[in-house]
């Protein structure tokens, strides 16, 4: 393979037991160069380990990993060209901020000219750069976790891999620290590759997510992707609050798929927005609760409406929260926005309601069966 042309990280078949435990599950993907690629997932789905066997920590019990085209699979941790940053910042206590950073330049015998200058421009890229000579017990959390970063960031590496990094930080400054990320990124134009089980987190930072879910990619895609059209009910359901609705195909059109509900409502959803292989069996329509639209019974419009009674109406300022429960039992969540228009404020626990949605908002995944 052309190493100009390979990807900066390439999974083939990565397989990890522990014991009779298979912690990662034949595992292949290609991150590109200078992408910002996340893994997500619920604990113990396999994202760590897969982000520690990329950095050598861990050794596969099969496959191969190559950074840009170079077998690595058996190469030790400080010999590959990664770097990798904790939820722990493991900074020296003893040792100034810019001695921190310029750790890792002093191992590889760096000119001290150089390894000033590079420090410095770390420094200035995480916005640190009046706290060279403090200590990391005078900085907050957020500084300390900044001062990681650019420790990770001065040996230039080709990819640099977050394992929750920002797990530690109280909300506002996670939120904070992920557009600084991804403005970074952007910057040094290094691949990141960025462990989370926070949704939001890797849906506002990442090029590309891979949803892992017991060792195994569930899907791959970008977060537009993923939330628009997930091809499972555990991506629908991870990515965001979803409703899913069993149906079954009964007629398919060139531009819409008719379906019906076990109450017998008819469902329209555009073709394109059934998977090929959701088709045939037993279905389930998904509409996110934003999509939704609430009106009294016998007001509602278009191809899809369900009949049923509100069940709890929550005000939460910009929007309002409500719980619908349908005939058939489904129990639909809806999200409208309190934008001044009239009429909702009518609808409340109790009150018999239509619900409508359109067939392009629509999408298909296949009914799940447990493992057994």
């Amino acid at each position: 393979m052309d190493q100009h042309s390979a990807p900066d990280i390439a999974l083939d078949g990565i397989t990890k037991r522990f014991g009779d435990t298979v912690a990662v599950d034949d595992v292949s993907l290609e991150i590109p160069k200078s992408s910002f690629f996340a893994m997500l997932g619920p604990s113990g789905c396999g994202k760590t380990t897969t982000l520690r066997m990329i950095g050598g920590f861990e050794d596969p019990t099969e496959g191969r990993i190559e950074l840009a085209g170079q077998d690595v699979t058996r190469v030790p941790p400080y010999r590959r060209d990664v770097n990798t940053v904790f939820q722990s910042y493991a900074l020296f206590p003893h040792l100034t901020i810019e001695r921190n950073v310029a750790f890792g330049l002093q191992q590889k015998k760096v000119p001290k000219a150089e390894a000033r200058k590079r420090v410095a421009e770390a420094l200035e890229l995480v916005h640190l750069e009046g706290m060279a000579h403090r200590k990391p017990n005078q900085l907050s959390g957020g500084q300390q976790q900044r001062v990681a970063l650019a420790r990770a960031i001065v040996n230039r590496p080709r990819a640099l891999l977050l394992d929750e990094p920002l797990g530690a930080l109280d909300l506002k400054l996670r939120r904070q620290l992920q557009l600084e990320l991804t403005r970074i990124q952007r910057d040094v134009g290094i691949t990141f590759v960025h462990v989370t089980h926070d949704q939001e987190e890797a849906m506002s930072m990442a090029d590309t997510i891979a949803v892992m879910n017991k060792g195994r990619i569930e899907q791959l895609g970008s977060p537009t992707e993923l939330y628009e059209r997930p091809r499972t009910a555990f991506v629908a359901n991870f990515l965001g609050v979803c409703n899913l609705m069993e149906a079954t195909v009964v007629a398919r059109h060139s531009d819409v798929v008719e379906l019906d509900t076990a109450d017998g409502a008819r469902l329209h959803v555009a073709a394109d927005r059934v998977n090929g292989s959701a088709e045939g069996g037993r279905l389930r329509v998904g509409v996110r609760p934003e999509k939704l639209r609430l009106a009294p019974v016998g007001q509602a419009s278009g191809t899809n409406v369900l009949r049923g009674h509100v069940t709890d109406a929550s005000f939460l300022g910009v929007m309002t929260h409500y719980v619908v429960q349908t005939a058939a039992g489904a129990s639909l969540t809806i999200v409208a926005q309190n934008d001044g228009g009239e009429g909702l404020e009518l609808i409340g626990p109790g009150r018999e309601v239509d619900v409508t949605f359109s067939p392009k908002h629509c999408f298909v995944v296949e009914e799940e069966h447990d493992d057994a």
